[in-house]
């Protein structure tokens, strides 16, 4: 009873907030989870990213659901990265049963079904508010870095977007990309070369092949008009809920270059346009990546040096990164070590490997009087984790074996007809839905190439007409200089022509 006490005293004074906070659930000990023992999440520490990561089956998508669903009744805005297609659920309140009740009940904490207000956002065809940006928004490092170019390469994207910075042609999509790649070296090389030294055509033909990959991958329908706005993630509604933003990529699970094309993206364009936000006591918008080793295995060393610097600096914008993944060796040490909060779930213990990415996993947390980590890691049941978060002046907590909370929303997905009413009260399908075309870099170079192929035939038929000209001025000349001769004049007269033959004549007789 005594060391009951005491966990209990530890996981109160170690979870102890004077600010807000989410609560998770209630810790665990021996296997009992203990009443009013809260697991709590300080909202002043959100921004601080975090790490969900588990076994497949373990719970990792409802506690990602938890979470958003606290965040949101907080007034907190959330984005969903929802590769699986089970989580736009959110949307309808839950079903209480007697599992719920005797979970809850063990907690400490009742249970209330709730719905929660929710944005349905696509990359591709499916129903949804389409998100696009545009080549230009990316910038010549972002796009060379995302398309994994050589420095020589990089540089040549870099002089591409000078030029269509100084002629004002705007670089909207693919196609405006791989038609000033083909100009460089074709009808524009000898202007390039004479504004920015001469370009090689095997570099621009190699980062043409790269451009046709990432299009293979669907980014030509990501990239173009109209631009998402990310301070159209930040809304609230009239109860003072924040939107649950939920981008459906179940059908780009096969396409991981997209995927982290348009993450990437997304990030620096919140760097760029969010404002800083200081100390202040809680996030403007947290973010869930799930499946997150679909950015990290394909990305190159440029491509991961881009994610390390972003998650360590869109911290001061009040944003928090949250990775779901299976193992969190699925994510790289630079990044890992930036994240403040962790939920593990159960892994498995299969073969020799797993048993030592176990006692690796085990490391990654604080030492425990209460636990053998890397024991609990594979005794934890579904819907339990062992947790440690960062308190209110960034201390790690206890690990606590915790026993989560049930999600409020319904935990599984909406039905077709429910979907379809939930785009149709949409306000962001009408803004972003109807696709721009309108005059850029393909456009005006094509008008170029157009001109100049005129200006060019116009002065080869100038140069063919005064060449002829020369040439008749020529004969009619040499024809002048020969009638002009008087005794040329003379021996063609009629008078000599007649006495000549004449005097023939007379000499044949």
């Amino acid at each position: 009873m005594a060391d009951k006490q005491a966990f209990f005293d530890h996981i109160e004074s170690g979870y102890a907030t004077k600010g807000d906070f989410i609560t998770l659930g209630s810790a665990m000990f021996e296997g009992e989870t203990i009443t009013d023992a809260y697991v709590k999440i300080p909202l002043k520490t959100l921004n601080r990213h975090g790490l969900i990561a588990g076994a497949t089956g373990t719970g990792k998508t409802k506690t990602l659901q938890i979470i958003a669903e606290n965040l949101s009744e907080k007034g907190i805005p959330v984005l969903l990265m929802d590769v699986k297609g089970d989580l736009s659920g959110i949307a309808q309140p839950g079903t209480n049963n007697s599992k719920i009740q005797e979970r809850h009940a063990a907690i400490g904490f009742p249970y209330e079904p709730k719905k929660f207000p929710t944005e349905i956002l696509t990359l591709s065809e499916q129903g949804g508010v389409r998100l696009r940006a545009t080549v230009s928004e990316f910038g010549p490092v972002l796009l060379s870095r995302i398309l994994d170019l050589s420095d020589v390469q990089a540089g040549i994207v870099s002089v591409i977007f000078k030029y269509c910075d100084d002629y004002k042609m705007p670089l909207l999509d693919l196609k405006d990309f791989k038609k000033i790649l083909q100009y460089t070296t074709d009808e524009g090389k000898d202007e390039f070369a004479e504004a920015y030294g001469r370009i090689s055509s095997s570099s621009t033909g190699a980062i043409l092949r790269k451009v046709v990959e990432l299009e293979q991958q669907g980014a030509d329908i990501f990239f173009g008009e109209k631009s998402f706005d990310p301070q159209d993630l930040l809304r609230i509604d009239e109860n003072g809920m924040g939107y649950i933003n939920i981008i459906r990529l179940t059908d780009i699970q096969d396409r991981p270059k997209l995927f982290s094309t348009f993450m990437l993206s997304l990030l620096a364009e919140i760097y760029a346009t969010f404002p800083e936000q200081g100390d202040s006591g809680r996030p403007e918008l947290v973010i869930f990546i799930d499946e997150a080793h679909l950015i990290f295995n394909e990305a190159s060393s440029a491509l991961l040096n881009q994610i390390e610097s972003i998650v360590k600096l869109i911290r001061s914008k009040g944003v928090g990164l949250y990775f779901v993944t299976q193992n969190p060796t699925d994510v790289p040490d630079a990044v890992l070590s930036q994240l403040g909060l962790k939920i593990q779930h159960a892994l498995r213990a299969f073969t020799a490997k797993d048993r030592k990415a176990i006692k690796l996993t085990a490391e990654n947390y604080p030492l425990s009087d209460y636990y053998k980590t890397d024991e609990v890691l594979t005794a934890l049941g579904i819907g339990e984790a062992l947790v440690s978060v960062l308190n209110e002046k960034g201390i790690p907590t206890p690990l606590a074996r915790t026993m989560l909370r049930a999600p409020m929303s319904r935990m599984d997905i909406l039905t077709d007809d429910e979907l379809k009413d939930l785009l149709k009260t949409s306000k962001l399908i009408p803004k972003y839905n109807e696709v721009v075309d309108r005059e850029s870099a393909y456009e005006m170079l094509n008008e170029k190439i157009e001109i100049a192929n005129k200006e060019e035939a116009k002065e080869k038929s100038k140069q063919e007409k005064e060449a002829y000209k020369k040439t008749s001025t020529s004969r009619g000349s040499s024809s002048r200089r020969s009638t002009s001769n008087p005794w040329l004049k003379t021996l063609s007269s009629p008078t000599v022509i007649r006495s000549v033959l004449g005097i023939l004549g007379k000499m044949m007789r």
